[in-house]
């Protein structure tokens, strides 16, 4: 198994909870960092990727041509890859989508958020509901063998009901159900807006009982957690993000980007100005790396499967963890899989397991 992923760093508004790299300043720069991106994959001499994943940023402001073309610059494995394009619900379009098609994407993933009003205008984000409707039947009727949407909970002015309303209107949708749904708890992230406005930020309690209710409803639904913020219909599971948490192997192609290989992960510069203009100079673009071995690499991959269905040895697991709870032995032979309120606690767990 083998992935890269693909970063587009260029939004027409940053979201106010965004700290990632992009910007909505730059968008002259596309042609030439889609042309930075093809030439840094050239000289990486990848081998065959088994998932792709094009995020950001808001990779559906690339125009589908000139993305097809950088899709085209990344060998895939000779039975094919999974192949994933994050997209923004008002940029769909049956023009987008056919060029996506062509250039072998598989799996688009909207970023939905909320099908509240009030609450996609406390997050900053631009579409409607409506647009989300459009989208997804669209995705649904242009014959992707998959797609997502990204949801968030605990936004301000979101109550319980209202994130009961967003899961309803997700899972009846006229596409209908998508067959992978990922929910992610609100978080405050040092510069963004959100991190300047104390009354918009969420409480935990409250973000505690609707992750409660989207396992409720989800897997009323079908679908089944597979980590601890992804569900999906069997066969529908992200192969690309299940290769980070197995600690496996991926390249990152763009401006911070981040790969790993071996133990050895590293990061490349972070604007897309300074990464077009090494790339173009034939120069390295990475701007720090780091490496774990032992004892710290076991940790890490003990941690990350702990976040997943797959769960952790057994034998990992203190008594005052199994006396409380948090994780099931029973399931599954020989293994430790986190319960419901184990996965609302999961970083106190896996502080707490034994060194493998």
């Amino acid at each position: 198994m083998f992935g890269v992923y693909v970063h587009i760093p260029f939004c027409r508004r940053r979201c106010d909870y965004c700290a990632f790299a992009t910007w909505t300043d730059r968008s002259s720069l596309i042609p030439a960092y889609v042309d930075a991106c093809i030439a840094d994959v050239a000289r990486a001499d990848l081998p065959p990727a088994t998932s792709v994943f094009v995020g950001g940023g808001t990779p559906s402001l690339v125009d589908g041509v000139s993305l097809g073309r950088l899709l085209s610059a990344v060998p895939v494995a000779a039975g094919g890859a999974e192949v994933t394009v994050e997209c923004n619900p008002d940029d769909a379009s049956p023009e987008l989508f056919d060029a996506w098609l062509a250039a072998g994407v598989t799996r688009v993933s909207f970023g939905v958020q909320s099908m509240r009003s009030h609450v996609l205008a406390s997050l900053g984000r631009a579409h409607d509901p409506a647009s989300v409707v459009r989208a997804t039947s669209l995705a649904a009727s242009c014959g992707f063998a998959s797609w997502s949407v990204d949801l968030i909970y605990g936004g301000a002015g979101e109550t319980l009901d209202d994130w009961r309303s967003t899961l309803t209107s997700v899972l009846s949708l006229p596409a209908g159900a998508p067959p992978h749904v990922s929910a992610y708890a609100l978080t405050v992230e040092p510069g963004t807006p959100l991190a300047l406005d104390a009354s918009r930020h969420p409480d935990d309690d409250d973000q505690a009982a609707k992750y409660e209710v989207a396992e409720s409803m989800l897997s009323g639904a079908g679908l089944r957690w597979y980590e601890l913020s992804n569900w999906a219909l069997p066969g529908h599971e992200c192969r690309h993000n299940r290769l980070y948490w197995a600690q496996g192997d991926y390249a990152g192609i763009g401006c911070a980007a981040h790969s790993h290989v071996g133990g050895r992960r590293w990061w490349n510069v972070r604007t897309p100005d300074r990464y077009i203009a090494l790339v173009e100079a034939g120069a390295s673009v990475e701007a720090g790396s780091e490496a774990l071995a032992g004892v710290a690499r076991r940790r890490e991959a003990v941690e990350l499967s702990l976040r997943t269905r797959s769960g952790v040895p057994a034998s990992l697991v203190p008594d005052e963890v199994l006396d409380a709870g948090l994780v099931d032995v029973t399931s599954s032979p020989g293994r430790a899989v986190l319960t419901v309120p184990g996965r609302l606690l999961a970083n106190e767990v896996a502080i707490r397991l034994r060194d493998p």
